[in-house]
């Protein structure tokens, strides 16, 4: 992943503060990632921990498909070092060969990344060397590299059906 990234690093504008993919997503996790967040969150200040209970709880009340993560808490990720493959791999543009065509992270439409080589009006992207990977949580974790080292990762769902 940080070979990706740097590879890619004159298109990527993410810092501090940059939260548009946490913004409005679905979120998809593995039981194994969901595990290794939660012990992130036992070690969370008691009244981050309740203010994520309450977010939570009107997500799953408000029966929503698409919403804000409950771990962007002022516009940080208060379990960035704990976070999934779908937070990890967010903000790097990939080649997806199902489609044939190049795949853009969101906030490519806000300017951000891959804004230089992406014309919003045609919709063309001008990038040479996209990642020819999959980056999606499926494609890594049932990976054969992944199936090497019997990793088992469990279900994959939203982060939401978790709770």
């Amino acid at each position: 992943m940080e070979k990706y990234f740097e590879e890619q690093c004159e298109f990527i504008k993410c810092k501090p503060g940059c939260c548009s993919c946490c913004e409005v997503g679905e979120y998809p996790f593995s039981r194994l990632e969901a595990e290794y967040l939660m012990s992130g969150y036992i070690k969370l200040d008691k009244r981050v921990q309740q203010k994520i209970k309450k977010e939570i709880n009107q997500i799953k009340q408000n029966n929503l498909k698409y919403y804000k993560c409950p771990f962007l808490q002022e516009k940080k990720c208060v379990l960035y070092n704990y976070r999934g493959i779908v937070c990890r791999t967010h903000g790097l543009a990939w080649y997806d060969y199902d489609e044939e065509k190049i795949k853009l992270p969101y906030c490519v439409n806000l300017g951000l990344n891959y804004g230089k080589v992406f014309d919003r009006e045609t919709g063309e992207v001008f990038l040479q060397n996209p990642v020819k990977e999959r980056l999606t949580i499926d494609s890594i974790l049932r990976s054969p590299e992944a199936e090497s080292y019997e990793l088992e990762c469990g279900e994959i769902r939203p982060l939401i059906k978790w709770f």
